[in-house]
């Protein structure tokens, strides 16, 4: 099967733990990567484990609200965290580490999108595409 161009593995949205599209395996790495975004209950639901489509889905779903989440934390920040008797040090430290966890969450969306739309293209659906 040959992927288009903006699927390719060396592309610096493709996780580099996903194996290329097409090859031995691919979509069982590409699983494992998606699975492991998400709560290890979600393991359990054999609708996400079957599946591989509604696996990313659900996981561009629960990184979406990740994003959300972070983004309220570091917006909140300055004016929550003194309110709990945080040191200004701290406080400027974990704005940090939301902005850090920010760009690492948006990288991860990326992935997240790469994948779908390879799985879409291997299960020949071309309408639906998640959007990051």
């Amino acid at each position: 099967m040959t992927m288009p161009q903006t699927l390719s593995p060396t592309a610096a949205d493709w996780p580099r733990q996903v194996k290329a599209p097409g090859s031995h395996d691919w979509e069982r790495t590409a699983a494992r990567w998606l699975r492991d975004l998400l709560p290890a209950r979600y393991a359990g639901y054999s609708t996400l484990t079957r599946n591989h489509v509604i696996l990313a889905r659900h996981a561009h779903l629960h990184v979406q609200h990740e994003i959300r989440a972070v983004r309220v934390a570091l917006q909140t920040s300055r004016a929550e965290l003194p309110t709990l008797g945080v040191s200004e040090s701290v406080i400027e430290n974990t704005i940090r580490l939301y902005a850090l966890e920010l760009d690492e969450l948006s990288r991860i969306a990326r992935g997240v999108r790469v994948i779908s739309e390879a799985l879409l293209a291997g299960s020949g659906v071309r309408r639906g595409r998640l959007r990051v």
